[in-house]
């Protein structure tokens, strides 16, 4: 599996597009926000020659699916999220309009994601992981393979998900990160949802929250 990451709207949030040689794609927290962000996607996909198959969301805060809906249209992809932020769907248009973003469309999620389920475009397997306390729902995705996880705002690289935003509750964000995401290889390449990337190791070693 390869990825390529891209940086779209005004919380600098990172939307990775999965591919792999099938000509089928994933697109993760699809963050693009404006025609001509969308339209950078689209122009991506078309390099690569891939097509998305699924829009996958690691957590419905609004920053990671300003693009769900209309990449959904546009590909015909099928759109997954944890039930569990179904109530942070409810409030995307009061989110949108708390942070001043546009909003199109509240995106309509095809599938329901649990733990331990796998997920699958082309030749590609994803494990997903739940890993509640950024929001109820959250959750990452291990590609097991190449050692690479998708963690959205649950660790990122020296620090880990806010806890303020309705449904977060630290204590429980803590404990999926000791749980689900400590106990994988040190080599674990981590892909956070803002923010470089970084390693199971690094952030075992040097995460002050952790480490505290």
């Amino acid at each position: 599996m390869q990825f390529k990451t891209l940086i779209f709207n005004a919380f600098q949030e990172n939307t990775y597009l999965l591919y792999d040689g099938s000509g089928e794609a994933a697109i993760v927290d699809a963050g693009c926000a404006t025609p001509r962000e969308r339209e950078r996607m689209q122009d991506v996909c078309a390099e690569l020659c891939v097509r998305p198959t699924l829009l996958l969301n690691t957590h419905c805060h609004i920053d990671h699916l300003l693009g769900v809906a209309y990449l959904k249209h546009h590909y015909g992809a099928q759109a997954a999220a944890h039930p569990d932020d179904a109530p942070l769907l409810r409030t995307l248009p009061a989110q949108a309009g708390l942070f001043g973003v546009p909003l199109d469309e509240v995106p309509q999620f095809d599938m329901d994601l649990k733990h331990q389920q796998t997920v699958r475009f082309g030749n590609t397997t994803l494990l997903v992981l739940h890993t509640p306390g950024h929001s109820p729902g959250g959750v990452c995705f291990l590609h097991q393979e190449s050692g690479t996880l998708l963690s959205g705002d649950t660790l990122f690289q020296g620090s880990v998900g806010r806890t303020d935003l309705p449904g977060g509750d630290y204590g429980t964000l803590m404990q999926s990160i000791k749980q689900h995401l400590l106990t994988l290889p040190n080599a674990t390449v981590v892909l956070p949802g803002h923010g470089p990337q970084t390693t199971i190791e690094y952030e075992r070693n040097h995460n002050p929250f952790i480490n505290s």
